[in-house]
């Protein structure tokens, strides 16, 4: 059970291939192609709360730490 903690969650990665980005400069872009600059601005300003604020304080640990080969398989699905 202690191994699952380590496991990265599928869905929430799934959603960063497919959820776009509801507001702002980079509207209608897909989270995980986001632009670097744009998420360390949130890293800045702040996230937004909910789930929204999660998903992009993930995709920026991805991108911050070169994850981002992790989520080819899933934008090829």
């Amino acid at each position: 059970m202690e191994n699952d903690a380590l496991q990265p969650d599928s869905a929430m990665l799934t959603q960063l291939v497919q959820m776009k980005m509801p507001f702002g400069k980079y509207k209608d872009v897909v989270l995980c192609n986001l632009p670097v600059s744009y998420l360390e601005w949130f890293g800045r300003k702040g996230f937004p709360k909910g789930k929204l604020g999660m998903l992009l304080q993930t995709m920026y640990e991805i991108k911050l730490n070169g994850l981002d080969y992790l989520l080819e398989p899933l934008k090829k699905r």
